[in-house]
């Protein structure tokens, strides 16, 4: 783990402040960047989203640099990454409406077909939030990473058996939901 740096106080020679320094930072970026933001990736299927989470944990990380005394930053990032999910997650509700401007999309396709096409893209995106998450998260590492059965096994430490069955439910429920047959 990367190392923090420790003041004492002239008095007694206990720790009263750890800060991570620009170096150990940019070492703590390297290393779990692209963990926290597949993290947030799987829970919400948003990339955009997901770099933006994933951006902004360390940029908290940075401004409380001077105050961190937990010893577990891996921990404390995916928290700070968690929390700040839900929190846009609620927000991005609260002010979420469909607006549709007919005639601005300039690729010849009629309102209709567009809100058709809106609609089957929430549809999915509500099918893929209320599946499992362990069933949501071998779907995705499927479908949009591309990743055999056997890989994903690998990453999740779970057997082929158990990928194929969260998958073969997952697709089952997805079915379901967008009466497809």
């Amino acid at each position: 783990m990367v190392g923090v740096e420790t003041k004492s106080d002239d008095y007694n020679g206990y720790k009263t402040e750890t800060k991570v320094t620009q170096p150990e930072f940019k070492k703590l970026f390297d290393k779990y960047f692209d963990e926290i933001r597949r993290f947030i990736y799987y829970r919400s299927g948003d990339e955009a989203l997901s770099t933006d989470v994933a951006q902004e944990a360390f940029i908290r990380l940075w401004e409380k640099r001077a105050n961190i005394t937990n010893d577990n930053i891996k921990g404390l990032l995916y928290k700070m990454a968690s929390d700040n999910f839900v929190s846009q997650t609620r927000r991005q509700k609260v002010f979420q409406g469909i607006t549709l401007k007919l005639g601005e999309n300039g690729n010849g396709e009629s309102p209709e077909n567009i809100l058709e096409h809106h609609e089957l893209k929430i549809m999915i995106e509500k099918a893929l939030e209320n599946l499992p998450e362990n069933q949501r998260v071998v779907f995705l590492m499927s479908r949009h990473e591309e990743l055999k059965y056997n890989e994903i096994a690998e990453r999740l430490d779970i057997s082929v058996k158990a990928v194929e069955k969260r998958m073969s439910v997952a697709l089952n429920t997805l079915r379901k939901v967008l009466n497809y047959k």
